[in-house]
């Protein structure tokens, strides 16, 4: 697999959130001293999980170069659980401070790809490389399903929400339909605003079995919420109680994005411009049964078109997919990509 070029930065709510509350932290220090700057220095470098073997790309940050991250939703800790788990959200985002604009790639947690393990070949759900092998295996089996080098990784567990909401007091939402899913603990919701603790963000968050966008609707669902937390971080209230916010990071995220990193990114004029010129995407597939699982597997055309976006968002030259999916797909010969389902898709 290769690894080209500069990378680019997001503007996807989780960094977002990460990055305003550096940004309110900043306007602020002269009403509350020193120490909350420490305590928050504290409290991101805690989040601090480098890659083995990978340095970070902080003198591209100092240089107002291009970067990419790879953004990671688990289901960690969430609900009473407490296994690893699967990474329920996957989103690739780039960044160019030069040409001021930014992309958000989603790739659905079910898409057939070569987790990274060390072996040749072990095609599974992507979302699984983060239970097999963590924010290591994730990203590399996302750098070779896209044929794309990824710079940073941002990793923050739904259980880990919950605890923020609580923490800033509660969000507002506006709930866009009414569900009753006590079954799968998604609570019992009726449609219009609400003002969600954390546990009910959570729910809110999480339901996908009554939604009919399924894994598209419960992401804008999930991104209400964390726009929701970034409106509280940044009011007058929710800054006397840092304390509490800061300490709700506390294993629940992990990045190898350092404070200076962050404070770095927000005070540049160019990163910020980027983040406010957005262009959103998801990596498309076509559903299949696998061996009895249900997957989405992506085109080798669709694949391309994706890693295509992402080096020309990086000022790159495009470059050529080819991997074990790729492969795969040309043995699928009868394979209808048109039909937005097929019986079975064969691994051969």
């Amino acid at each position: 697999m290769g690894r080209y070029g500069r990378r680019a930065f997001p503007r996807h709510p989780i960094i977002n959130f990460l990055l305003t509350a550096v940004i309110a932290v900043a306007i602020i220090l002269a009403a509350y001293g020193f120490r909350m700057y420490g305590d928050t220095r504290n409290a991101i470098d805690n989040t601090f999980q480098q890659i083995a073997g990978r340095r970070n790309a902080s003198a591209k940050i100092k240089n107002n170069q291009p970067l990419t991250f790879l953004l990671l939703g688990t289901d960690t800790g969430a609900l009473g659980r407490k296994q690893k788990g699967n990474s329920d959200t996957m989103i690739l985002v780039t960044v160019n401070p030069e040409t001021k604009k930014s992309t958000m790639i989603s790739i659905p947690r079910d898409t057939l790809a070569n987790i990274q393990d060390g072996s040749t070949r072990n095609l599974q759900k992507v979302n699984s490389a983060y239970f097999r092998g963590g924010n290591s295996m994730a990203v590399k089996t996302v750098e070779d399903l896209l044929n794309v080098s990824i710079d940073y990784y941002v990793t923050v567990n739904m259980g880990g929400l919950s605890k923020i909401v609580d923490a800033v007091g509660g969000v507002d939402v506006t709930v866009p339909f009414s569900w009753n899913d006590t079954a799968h603990d998604a609570g019992i919701f009726k449609k219009g605003p609400a003002h969600l603790n954390g546990k009910r963000a959570l729910q809110f968050a999480r339901m996908r079995k009554l939604d009919p966008e399924g894994d598209y609707g419960r992401q804008k669902r999930q991104q209400m919420v964390i726009k929701a937390v970034m409106k509280k971080v940044l009011s007058t209230s929710s800054v006397t109680n840092y304390q509490s916010l800061l300490k709700s990071l506390k294993g629940n995220l992990q990045m190898n994005l350092t404070f200076d990193d962050l404070v770095a990114m927000g005070s540049s004029n160019k990163y910020r411009a980027a983040l406010g010129n957005l262009k959103r995407d998801t990596l498309k597939g076509t559903g299949a049964t696998i061996d009895g699982g249900s997957y989405q597997v992506a085109s080798t055309t669709e694949l391309q078109r994706v890693s295509d976006l992402i080096h020309t968002s990086l000022g790159e030259s495009t470059v050529t997919v080819d991997n074990a999916v790729t492969r795969e797909n040309a043995s699928n010969v009868n394979f209808d990509w048109k039909s937005g389902w097929n019986p079975t898709y064969y691994i051969y």
